[in-house]
């Protein structure tokens, strides 16, 4: 049993959640004392749970906690996931693919994040014969964790020009904060042979900044004012209009549950490199200010002259160290979530990372991987 400090660096869900997917690749039962010690109220919360069913499940039965949607993969026993916890044991069994799964917190509980505890789990198969599915159910567009527009843009992108890992996704139906009621359907390919390593040091210049303002139930006048603050910010922050491409979308009552809206701003470098820039929308809010707040953290994370920006530095840290080799990437400045990933891969894969932090704000980040291939 491998004994984890759930109050390490950040303390929130992110340790979890890495801790929980890492424990059900490799076969580690892993006890977390002090879950989110440091949030208020600790404990596991409705982010953390989800309903989920498997149609490979012998009792068929709906499990009542989310963590256990990595239970199910890995035919895991577990103690304490129950709303309000503060010590979870995670007891891992074999990983049989393919699954056939769903996953409901039947909250608006982010959709992207229980994708984060399942990717790895679902990616190796030591038989593989088709992809293993999920449907996902909750929040697509929530506040405190990654758009799904985000994942569909960024982060896959990533994982499939660097890690050469292919993941389908499609959004049936589009959850706005605070209502959730979203569902994404994801398809993973098996792998049979560890992820290469990834070099990427060199950004290269920005070729063009795409981007999407939509909104779900409410004028489409909204969308149109936040792309029209988060194109004046960007023009303001020295960026050529000729590259600035942003949409506005409204979608029907069919695309999307209850009414609400969000804004992504991505931008595309001659090396491959995606770099991000967000914000979700909230009553508190004009549109004007969510525009505003997704072009100044892209302008941020480009001013870093990073690789990769802040969100999906800590994403990619599981997948550097069951790589085989050594990964090299260049970061802006080390976020907590990204110095709880790299401890809780250290300490649950024996993967090795040295980090060169410049003075003037980027770090490169280089991994010694393990080269996780699953056991027969």
């Amino acid at each position: 049993m491998l004994h984890i400090d759930g109050s390490f660096c950040e303390g929130g869900g992110q340790l979890l959640r890495n801790a929980v997917a890492l424990s059900a690749l490799l076969s580690k039962p892993i006890s977390i004392p002090n879950v989110r010690h440091n949030r208020r109220p600790p404990g596991l919360r409705n982010q953390h749970e989800a309903g989920m069913y498997s149609s490979l499940c012998t009792s068929n039965l709906l499990t009542p906690i989310g963590i256990k949607l990595a239970a199910a993969i890995s035919t895991a026993e577990t103690e304490g996931v129950h709303l309000g916890s503060t010590s979870i044991t995670f007891k891992p069994g074999k990983i049989e693919l393919p699954k056939i799964l769903t996953a409901d917190p039947g909250t608006a509980g982010s959709t992207t994040l229980l994708l984060q505890v399942s990717l790895p789990c679902l990616l190796f198969s030591s038989s593989p014969t088709s992809p293993s599915t999920i449907t996902l159910r909750g929040g697509t567009n929530a506040t405190q964790a990654p758009q799904i527009d985000y994942i569909q843009h960024v982060f896959l992108p990533f994982m499939k020009r660097h890690f050469g890992v292919d993941v389908a996704l499609k959004i049936m139906q589009r959850g706005y904060f605070p209502r959730g009621g979203g569902s994404v359907w994801c398809s993973v390919p098996p792998l049979t042979e560890a992820l290469p390593p990834v070099t990427l040091t060199e950004r290269g210049p920005v070729q063009v900044i795409r981007g999407e303002a939509r909104v779900g139930g409410l004028p489409f006048i909204l969308a149109e004012r936040m792309k029209n603050a988060a194109r004046a910010t960007l023009l303001a922050g020295g960026v050529s209009p000729t590259i600035i491409r942003i949409d506005a979308v409204r979608e029907t009552q069919e695309q999307a549950f209850g009414s609400g809206g969000g804004i992504l701003l991505f931008a595309e470098t001659d090396n491959g490199c995606v770099i991000g820039g967000s914000s979700v929308s909230t009553r508190s809010k004009a549109p004007e200010e969510i525009g505003n707040e997704a072009a100044e953290e892209l302008l941020r994370n480009l001013r870093h002259d990073g690789c990769v920006d802040e969100y999906l530095q800590d994403q990619i840290i599981i997948f550097m160290a069951i790589a085989k080799g050594r990964s090299t990437v260049k970061t802006g400045p080390l976020t907590d979530h990204t110095r709880t990933a790299i401890k809780i891969a250290e300490q649950m894969t024996g993967a090795t990372f040295h980090l060169e932090e410049n003075p003037s704000g980027f770090v490169i980040i280089s991994c010694d991987g393990i080269g996780y291939t699953p056991s027969p």
